[in-house]
């Protein structure tokens, strides 16, 4: 069975955040190196999911359109599959997708969101007949362009948070969490974190292309609130049940970015926010102070200014066993055509290993993957082989790549 690590993104750093150099000069050695396969050398997909497709021992790749069949990686179409050239001026119909079992037969079944604003739907998986699968719509609408499926009530079932909109009425938008009904095969149940946005009065994070969404605990309490670039929201102590909409709390935290990760990094006891710019050079952290008029004040810190560009998603989990969380995350090849900073610069696949200092601060040093592949929207890190160490799966506009992660012994 795989074991999953589910979180399901010129070199100038900060003085105080870059990763520490030997006395030579030069980065510490690392025992982590990677594996490098491509699956397919072709724009098929930016999100990208793995499950046993087929429940004959081996994981495979999901990639919206279609499954690649491990260990030749056979493609199996799931859909009639598009052709996007090789994404100068084109987007894929898949920009975020995961894998679960969505109507409990034990089979997994693959969760797709295409481009911002459309529907969102589950394909059902024929458990090994031929044929596309069937498709079922989750939500008529699905905004922000970083939604997630991600355990956020802490119960072991996952949910999908996003933005939706009412039909034809993009200043309507609400942010919500959607789970399957009693008939899974009908739209899932919508549950309101955000009251519906008003003329006047947008709700942040659920316009159509909004950039900027995370799931982590930001006030301690031990439950998941959920993050956009305009503040928070703070999950009820009822959590689950909870029928209204939850308390936001407003907070500068970033433009257009995308995952914001739940982080203490200067070891404080209270969680900052991590986040990476979607379309432009920057990854930075939010610092949490106290708290003014009831809610906490963010400072903006720079960690990695212009490193890499366009960090469409980001991850964060420990790559190298050694207790803290390490960040993940890389270019997104033209991710608006040529239109973008260093929208041509190499498609870096980085890993930034996280060490504390003895004054409790957080650090890390960019390790490279990658310089041919990158990211798309959303990707995965998982352990994918069964050796018990995480490894990441990509999906852009350079193709299909698997990266297995080797660690020598010291």
């Amino acid at each position: 069975m795989v074991k999953r690590f589910w979180v399901t993104a010129a070199l100038t750093v900060s003085a105080s955040l870059a990763g520490a150099l030997d006395v030579d000069g030069k980065e510490p050695e690392t025992p982590v190196s990677w594996k490098k396969t491509v699956i397919e050398g072709k724009f098929r997909s930016e999100g990208v999911a793995i499950a046993d497709v087929n429940k004959d021992g081996k994981t495979d790749v999901l990639i919206g359109d279609s499954w690649y069949e491990a260990p030749a990686w056979t493609k199996h179409d799931i859909r009639k599959p598009g052709d996007f050239g090789d994404g100068l001026r084109s987007y894929s119909e898949c920009m975020t997708c995961w894998a679960d079992d969505i109507n409990g037969d034990g089979w997994p079944d693959q969760i797709v969101i295409g481009f911002p604003g459309k529907a969102a739907y589950w394909y059902e998986n024929p458990k090994g007949k031929p044929g596309h699968w069937p498709q079922h719509e989750i939500s008529p609408s699905a905004c922000n362009e970083t939604p997630l499926y991600t355990d956020l009530f802490k119960d072991g079932h996952r949910v999908l948070v996003m933005g939706s909109q009412p039909n034809g009425k993009e200043n309507e938008g609400q942010m919500a969490w959607f789970t399957p009904g009693s008939d899974p095969n009908q739209p899932w149940e919508k549950h309101a974190i955000s009251e519906p946005s008003r003329p006047g009065k947008e709700i942040p994070g659920t316009q159509r292309f909004a950039h900027g969404l995370g799931v982590g605990d930001l006030n301690g309490d031990g439950r998941q609130d959920v993050i956009c670039t305009g503040g928070w929201w703070e999950q009820p102590e009822s959590g689950r049940p909870a029928s209204t909409a939850w308390v936001f709390h407003p907070a500068p935290l970033g433009d257009a970015v995308a995952d914001m990760i739940a982080y203490d990094v200067n070891h404080d006891g209270k969680a900052d926010v991590i986040a990476s710019s979607a379309h432009r050079y920057g990854i930075w952290w939010f610092e949490q102070g106290e708290a003014k008029e009831g809610s906490p004040v963010f400072t903006k810190h720079d960690l990695f200014p212009e490193l890499v560009s366009e960090t469409h998603a980001l991850i964060a989990v420990d790559i190298n066993g050694d207790g803290l969380k390490d960040l993940i995350t890389g270019k997104r090849f033209w991710s608006h055509g040529k239109s973008e900073p260093g929208s041509d610069k190499p498609a870096h696949l980085y890993w930034f290993e996280a060490k504390r200092g003895t004054d409790g601060l957080t650090t890390f040093t960019p390790r490279e993957i990658d310089d041919q592949s990158g990211i798309g929207t959303q990707f995965v890190v998982a352990d994918f082989n069964g050796d018990g160490l995480p490894d990441v799966v990509t999906a852009n506009k350079k193709g299909v790549f698997l990266f297995e992660q080797a660690r020598a012994s010291k």
